[in-house]
């Protein structure tokens, strides 16, 4: 399975903060503070969100060439 079908099947195509938090590994209230702070992580990220109404999502596939991850990186393999 190829880490883009894997992030699809478990987050679909919009990520929550949460999801995202989920998938770094720590709280949402942390993602939120570094995501509005000046890191290479959310210079990174940045491009990839999507406000809905009040609502702030990630596109997957951006999350995943962003962060650049790999099969290991997440242990569905």
């Amino acid at each position: 399975m190829k880490v883009e079908d894997y992030l699809v099947e478990r987050f679909g195509l919009l990520m929550s903060i949460s999801d995202l938090a989920d998938l770094l590994g720590r709280s949402p209230d942390g993602v939120r503070v570094s995501l509005y702070s000046d890191t290479e992580v959310s210079r990174k990220l940045k491009p990839t969100m999507v406000k809905v109404g009040r609502r702030v999502y990630f596109r997957t596939l951006q999350v995943k060439d962003a962060l650049d991850l790999e099969p290991s990186d997440y242990g569905a393999c």
